[in-house]
């Protein structure tokens, strides 16, 4: 059975470090939309006379935020119709609230629930300064924006967003990143995504 894992969260809490731990596990096609869309997106924004880094401005959300989303969207979906697992990594805040977003990737993908796995690992921290250490750490460009913005851009890590896709609560798990991603919280892991539904 296919493989379609989200990683989803707030900036900062470790979504694509914890996808990398799994992807030594679980074979995938990895999709970050950061990475798929980045360089088109500051593109547009630096020609449109905006910082590069923003995606906080209302020029982003209106014009490029949905172009991110649906090109990693349509990756996703070639993928799983050559048979490939994916993990998809994102906050897909929207994305996640709207029940037909998922049918749709599996129908455009011709494939079915009972065909693929889908379940959403949630990547949580318990405090905010976690978050910014982890960010400063991690020196991306795309970054800064968000540090010298902070108050503006902090955001609850504890945050678990509105899921209402159609798949069962046992496909969907809260993950407490904090401390270190050790073997043992990785293995765990590996067994809720490995697990049948």
């Amino acid at each position: 059975m296919q493989k379609l894992i989200f990683f989803v969260g707030v900036a900062g809490t470790g979504k694509t470090t914890v996808a990398r731990q799994l992807a030594t596990r679980i074979p995938a096609a990895f999709l970050d939309r950061d990475t798929v869309g980045g360089r088109f997106v500051e593109h547009m924004l630096a020609s449109n006379g905006l910082d590069p880094n923003d995606r906080d401005s209302d020029f982003y959300k209106k014009h490029l935020r949905d172009l991110e989303y649906d090109t990693t969207k349509d990756i996703c979906i070639e993928n799983l119709a050559a048979g490939q697992n994916v993990f998809m990594i994102s906050p897909f805040t929207a994305e996640l609230k709207n029940k037909q977003w998922i049918e749709d990737v599996l129908s455009a993908a011709g494939r079915t629930h009972a065909e693929v796995d889908v379940k959403v690992i949630v990547v949580t921290l318990s405090d905010m300064e976690t978050q910014k250490t982890r960010i400063i750490d991690r020196q991306t460009v795309r970054d800064q924006w968000k540090l010298d913005n902070w108050d503006a851009f902090a955001t609850r890590v504890q945050f678990v967003p509105e899921i209402n896709w159609d798949i069962p609560q046992s496909s969907i798990t809260v993950f407490d990143n904090s401390g270190e991603l050790s073997q043992e919280k990785v293995e765990q892991l590996h067994q809720f995504a490995s697990a049948s539904k």
